[in-house]
């Protein structure tokens, strides 16, 4: 991952050698004034100081006979002495950037000194088997002890999963002086035991959108004990800060040029703006398009079928499977291939019903529903047919039709037309997958050129990074949150005009999708 060239390298914290002159008769400002008054002449004013460790920091002044190494965060508003060494400390100050995604965390180990990505790691999500879903999670941390149990799960994975970074690159936890997170509303609530119980019920209020800095220790991190710790915000209860750091990432917020960008996980949330104005919505269109609703659907891993091409006239079926072994099941951009090639080759109708007057051993019909076999038992890990029912592409459609609709709204909130989008930007895992044709195809993006498509890797991942090297950002992070405006879906009536439409292939308005072609097959 590249940090885009136009950063400028301000990090958030700061290593500096000082040699304090010894006091005299003439001079007797106590140990710790002396140390300040020089930090603030080279420029970290103001200054605070955290009064519980002044007595270790005296001390290391004396040990180090006026020489001494100095780590520094900034905050946002003021710098803070994270720690004081005795003697010139040398080597990197590292960090962490951290995505504290609903399903999988993902982890960032940075040398703050040279820019560097030194290692990347990744971990299941542990709260998963309280809830794979957000409202699931949500409901169970309602009970206070509930609450703390999931906090501890994601405490416990964060400090396993840097401390085996730390270990592989040779390092310390104690070198790691900040942890940059984004997440989602909910997720940030648990990682900080918030109340999240209000994220799910009109109003919809978070319990808080701006966190302040924490400390490692304060949550009892294997970092560094003053490490700064932060957290991006909130807008709403459904765009959270993992779609914040998007923005950061993509650029969008300082372009002229009006940009969209889209995060399809548990929810789908959409952004669009430029430098002048950003807008933003959050919906449920996540799950089938992650695989996780259809039957044989699963996440993005080993044994996902991810690539899928029909012959439209023998039906025989072409398919890629992650980690080139036999295939477990579809994740979201094999289950958008599909059913894109099944419409294409007349397979599925307009309505997304299995045309079972096609005549193929693939169309099975002996069920109580039609299904169409991807993959035959003796080519599938688990020696069954890897199916897609009729069932499950209603299910598909529904995620589909719900993607295409909340782009759509935001859109005719500001009386643009997609037309009028210069760059669409595609975030996550999602993002890299995804082919934009057969999205299009489907009815699920707008019927674009493809070139203004582009496919984001891990925005929040990036974004975090970026502001470790930048501590500009973090006034821009409040610019942007500030200029958002943010529409709350839930208690829009407009979003179920349009989802109508949307739930046919590719939609009920042909003429916006003037690319896409419908065989004969598929009309009747």
């Amino acid at each position: 991952m590249k940090l885009p060239s136009w950063l400028t390298p301000r990090p958030l914290v700061q290593r500096v050698h000082v040699e304090l002159p010894p006091p005299n008769l003439n001079d007797n400002a106590a140990d710790l004034d002396r140390l300040l008054r020089l930090l603030r002449k080279e420029g970290f004013a103001p200054l605070a100081v955290p009064p519980l460790y002044i007595p270790r920091w005296v001390r290391a002044v004396r040990a180090g006979d006026f020489k001494v190494t100095v780590h520094l965060g900034y905050n946002g508003l003021q710098w803070e002495i994270l720690d004081v060494s005795p003697g010139r400390v040398t080597g990197s100050v590292l960090a962490f950037a951290a995505d504290l995604g609903t399903t999988r965390l993902c982890f960032y180990l940075m040398d703050l000194t040279s820019g560097r990505l030194l290692e990347r790691s990744s971990a299941a999500n542990p709260q998963i088997p309280y809830g794979e879903d957000i409202l699931t999670r949500i409901l169970f941390a309602r009970e206070q002890e509930n609450l703390e149990r999931l906090q501890s799960l994601l405490r416990q994975a964060f400090n396993q999963t840097m401390e085996s970074m730390l270990e592989r690159a040779g390092r310390s936890s104690a070198e790691v002086f900040a942890l940059v997170i984004g997440g989602n509303t909910t997720m940030s609530h648990l990682f900080l035991s918030l109340d999240p119980s209000h994220i799910c019920r009109e109003p919809y209020i978070p319990a808080v959108n701006h966190f302040p800095f924490y400390h490692g220790e304060e949550l009892r991190l294997a970092i560094h004990p003053r490490a700064l710790v932060y957290l991006f915000p909130n807008v709403g209860s459904y765009f959270g800060g993992d779609l914040v750091a998007g923005i950061i990432a993509s650029g969008m917020h300082l372009a002229e040029e009006t940009s969209l960008l889209v995060d399809v996980g548990t929810n789908a949330e959409v952004v669009l703006g430029n430098r002048h104005w950003l807008i933003a919505c959050a919906g449920a269109a996540g799950p089938a398009l992650e695989g996780g609703v259809v039957e044989r659907g699963m996440m993005a891993s080993p044994g996902a079928v991810d690539r899928v091409r029909i012959d439209p006239e023998t039906f025989h079926v072409d398919f890629h499977v992650i980690g080139e072994g036999k295939p477990r099941g579809l994740c979201g951009s094999g289950l958008i291939d599909l059913i894109a090639e099944m419409f294409m080759a007349g397979i599925l109708t307009i309505q997304g019903k299995i045309n079972t007057r096609c005549d193929s051993p693939r169309i099975d019909v002996s069920g109580d529903v039609p299904a169409f076999v991807v993959a035959f038992g003796n080519e599938t890990a688990d020696g069954r047919d890897l199916s897609v029912s009729e069932i499950d592409v209603g299910i598909f459609l529904k995620s589909k039709a719900a993607m295409f609709t909340i782009l759509t709204v935001i859109m005719n909130k500001v009386g643009l037309s997609f037309n009028d989008l210069k760059r669409f930007y595609v975030a996550g895992t999602f993002g890299n997958t995804i082919d934009p044709a057969m999205a299009i195809r489907i009815g699920m993006l707008p019927d674009l050129p493809l070139d203004i498509y582009q496919g984001l890797q891990d925005t929040v991942g990036l974004g975090g990074m970026m502001l470790l090297m930048d501590r500009g950002l973090l006034a821009e992070v409040e610019a942007v949150c500030e200029r958002i405006t943010y529409i709350e879906l839930n208690v829009n009536m407009e979003l179920m005009n349009e989802f109508r439409g949307a739930l046919f292939l590719p939609h009920t308005d042909p003429r916006l999708f003037p690319s896409v072609n419908i065989p004969e097959r598929a009309l009747v």
